[in-house]
């Protein structure tokens, strides 16, 4: 990372230390600098800081403690040649930046709800990186609302959930992402996320990754040579060669495949050992293609304990397939789980999922005792019902 000169009035530098896909920050050219200033009011004693979001994480590049009026300022001794992504942050309360020019930014906010309550000046890019924060922050309280309410089942749930996010995603190309590529705004919007989950699936969805593709075409003739636009341009490529559609041609054994009833397939688990489907035959199976990062995981993994516990001496086995992007987390969460959890390395681009028609996660198939697929998700309305009836 290109090593820039601060001066802070009422700060100290704190050296290095993220917008996850965010890339790296570089300087081009020498200019007379930005300022960041501001009071945060009801922060007294508290640290304020500046940091730096980039590829490879967060970079702290200075920070202030508070004093009774809240007053802050950062000022640069230089800029950038493409518009670069910065955060004020105390604690975990966080305020999103972009700058592309000498500009002054004046950012007023109140603590402990600086995230949600404040007010920016001299950047229209700024200005709507708030007004999407405050969006994306409106969106997560609704889902945790929907995500509560029993009422629903699990899987009305996760579609409710699923259909919030679409819901949002539309409203975000349209109002604020079409007719505007080139903004630091819609590069920010493309990386926006709900804890681990992504709310623009910029690997797998068609749909999202047209409007990357779009984002990429104009920083691409905006920035030249860039690394933001190289960046969006890799994930473009990606997205399209995820997402294209091809049809697989099937060399399957007739005989293997009256024997295993199934169509088998193998994946390494947490060890590296591979563990093929038609192992288990003899035992119940509940095969589960997941994202252990979407927002329902958590309860889908108690609901997946308690069957376990309570089936798994009587025969029921649980095969679960992670098509998370980030293996390391796949590992982390999996770790302490009880059953067969295995990774799909492709993601949702694997020809598996085709063949198993998966139309979107989280989905789940029983195979009985002889592995025949007998049911799938949305055809099973009492899983632990459809579990003992196969036991």
């Amino acid at each position: 990372m290109t090593k820039r000169k601060i001066k802070s009035v009422k700060g100290m530098l704190c050296g290095a230390g993220m917008l996850a896909g965010l890339a790296t920050i570089f300087s081009c050219t020498q200019a007379p600098g930005f300022k960041v200033e501001g009071h945060i009011q009801g922060a007294r004693d508290t640290t304020l800081y500046f940091e730096a979001l980039a590829l490879d994480g967060v970079e702290v590049l200075d920070s202030v403690r508070l004093s009774a009026d809240g007053a802050f300022q950062f000022v640069y001794s230089d800029t950038t040649c493409c518009p670069e992504f910065y955060r004020l942050r105390i604690g975990d309360q966080v305020i999103n930046l972009s700058v592309d020019s000498t500009e002054t930014i004046g950012v007023e906010a109140r603590w402990p709800r600086m995230a949600f309550d404040y007010t920016v000046t001299g950047s229209g890019n700024c200005d709507t990186i708030r007004i999407l924060s405050q969006r994306l922050a409106n969106l997560e309280k609704r889902m945790v609302v929907m995500l509560d309410n029993r009422s629903y089942t699990l899987a009305e749930r996760e579609d409710n959930v699923r259909q919030m996010v679409k819901a949002y995603k539309d409203s975000i190309k349209m109002d604020f992402i079409q007719n505007r590529y080139g903004a630091a705004s819609s590069y920010y919007a493309l990386f926006q996320s709900i804890g681990q989950m992504a709310v623009f699936d910029v690997r797998n969805d068609a749909s999202d990754v047209i409007w990357v593709n779009a984002v990429a075409n104009a920083w691409n003739s905006l920035y030249p040579g860039s690394q933001r636009a190289q960046n969006l341009c890799t994930l473009a490529l990606r997205g399209r060669k995820n997402t294209r559609r091809h049809t697989i041609e099937l060399n399957v054994d007739g005989e293997k495949v009256r024997e295993t009833g199934i169509i088998d397939m193998g994946f390494p688990d947490i060890q590296g050992r591979e563990r093929r489907l038609s192992e288990l035959k003899g035992q119940v199976v509940l095969l589960d293609f997941t994202a252990y990062s979407s927002q329902m995981s958590q309860e889908r993994i108690m609901i997946m304990r308690d069957l376990y516990a309570k089936y798994h001496e009587r025969g029921l086995e649980i095969y679960q397939v992670s098509l998370d992007a980030d293996e390391h987390y796949w590992k982390t969460v999996s770790g302490n789980l009880p059953w067969i959890c295995v990774y799909n390395e492709e993601g949702v681009s694997h020809d598996m999922l085709t063949l198993y028609q998966v139309q979107q996660l989280n989905t789940y198939f029983l195979i009985d005792r002889d592995n025949n697929l007998v049911n799938r998700a949305e055809n099973i309305p009492d899983l632990e019902k459809a579990i003992e009836a196969l036991l």
